[in-house]
């Protein structure tokens, strides 16, 4: 039992089992747990999901930025394309996690909310109507027995203190024996209490065990209605644990990417982009588009003709107003256009080439003379009219390497006015030399 009166022998420490008054509330409390763990669950699948959702766009944004990278770099050929690849692989598993995030949120979270709901009924009053069952079938259960078990403890408590007085009688005669001062009468009274001390130990000793015996009759009733009631919780109890357990399947099905027949696929299309990189390819791609394979106009003999001595920009250009492209166009003579390949790198894509060469030694950037007999237009000394300070009106740059850049409020220096292409010659205050657009710029007053 739960406490003992005998004071010499000490308190006894309440035993912890199910069978204890009031012990039965752990099993109530799991029906209370059970709903929380509904809540934890979901809050834990929720937690994945926004987990899923921030790695797909990890995943795009980084593809995004790789890929503008990649296509503006000086990486070409098949192996650009086998790069590119990767991020084509991150998209497409930034797809994949989207769903995933998708499933566990739409399924597994909306399945276990329902379950909840369906399973656990609110009262009015607070707490749920399962728990109440449960709390009203233990107490049930129990009262019988708890109130023969409360006439055992009373009764022992009675016979412990019968047997203290008794012992205390007897310790009382033994003392007056030895004192000469007590008269018999004093010690018949003594003699007497102890004789009623016996007595009343025979009475509670056997109302004690008559409790005993009545608790004992009782106890195969209230272990039947108790597990009764127990059994009750278990199954209610059970069907929770699994549904968890389904539910966690299904996550795992969500969650394995290694069974989405989609996922194989990215990875072995991966994998082909990758080998089918071909370095032989690439070299031989570059030699034919920017190496010894390109074609050229080979300086040929012309003959002399009025129009050369017409004074020629190197490439015609058409004046801009405001934000305009300067495109450039082909000039006439005998010479033949630069044949492009078909399919542009991304080296190219940031790479700017004259549209076309000229034999006229007068566009040939490598000629130190042009061929009217004028001097390289990029020599300091030759400077027609009179240097003048200009301030640039807007943003340009240089499309050539024969042209200067420079940012809206950079200042220069004019040295040659303006050609009927609309170009000026100009000089930064680095000291480099060179063509720009006349309308870009105004003079300082």
């Amino acid at each position: 039992m739960s406490v003992t009166y005998d004071d010499s022998v000490g308190v006894e420490v309440s035993s912890d089992s199910f069978w204890e008054v009031g012990n039965y509330k752990r099993t109530v409390k799991r029906i209370d747990d059970g709903h929380r763990l509904c809540g934890d669950l979901m809050n834990c699948l929720h937690e994945r999901a926004r987990i899923e959702k921030a790695y797909a766009q990890q995943l795009t944004e980084w593809a995004r930025r790789w890929k503008q990278l990649v296509e503006k770099g000086p990486q070409y050929g098949t192996v650009e394309k086998a790069w590119m690849a990767v991020m084509s692989e991150a998209e497409k598993v930034s797809e994949l996690h989207l769903e995933v995030k998708t499933s566990l949120m739409n399924e597994d979270f909306e399945k276990i909310k329902n379950w909840q709901k369906e399973a656990f009924h609110k009262q009015m009053m607070g707490g749920f109507k399962e728990t109440k069952e449960a709390e009203d079938g233990f107490r049930k259960a129990q009262k019988p027995w708890a109130k023969k078990l409360k006439e055992v403890e009373a009764a022992k408590k009675a016979h412990h203190t019968a047997c203290k007085e008794e012992k205390l009688a007897i310790s009382r005669e033994a003392n007056s024996k030895a004192d000469p001062s007590l008269n018999p009468e004093q010690l018949k009274k003594l003699q007497d209490k102890i004789e009623k001390c016996k007595q009343d130990v025979l009475k509670t000793k056997d109302k004690y065990e008559k409790a005993l015996k009545e608790l004992d009759q009782t106890t195969p009733q209230y272990m039947e209605n108790m597990e009764q009631v127990f059994e009750q919780c278990q199954q209610f109890e059970e069907k929770r644990l699994r549904f968890f357990r389904e539910v966690l399947l299904e996550v795992q099905k969500h969650l394995d990417l290694s069974n989405v027949a989609s996922y194989k696929t990215i990875y072995r299309e991966l994998e082909q982009n990758i080998k089918a990189a071909d370095a032989v390819e690439d070299l031989r791609w570059f030699r034919a588009n920017h190496g010894p394979g390109m074609a050229m106009n080979w300086p040929q003999f012309e003959e002399w003709s009025a129009d050369l001595n017409r004074t020629l920009s190197r490439r015609e250009k058409k004046k801009a107003s405001d934000g305009v492209t300067l495109m450039g166009i082909n000039q006439t003579g005998d010479q033949s256009g630069q044949n492009k390949p078909e399919s542009v790198s991304s080296y190219e894509k940031t790479q700017n080439y004259p549209t076309d060469w000229s034999d006229d030694e007068s566009n040939n950037p490598f000629s130190s003379t042009d061929a009217n007999g004028d001097s390289n237009p990029f020599d300091e000394d030759t400077t027609s009219g009179t240097e003048v300070r200009v301030r640039a009106l807007y943003d340009y740059e240089g499309q050539e390497h024969d042209e200067l850049s420079f940012k809206a409020g950079d200042e220069l220096t004019k040295i040659e006015d303006e050609d009927e292409q609309g170009w000026c010659k100009g000089r930064l205050d680095s000291g480099q030399v060179g063509l720009y657009p006349a309308n870009y710029v105004e003079a300082i007053q």
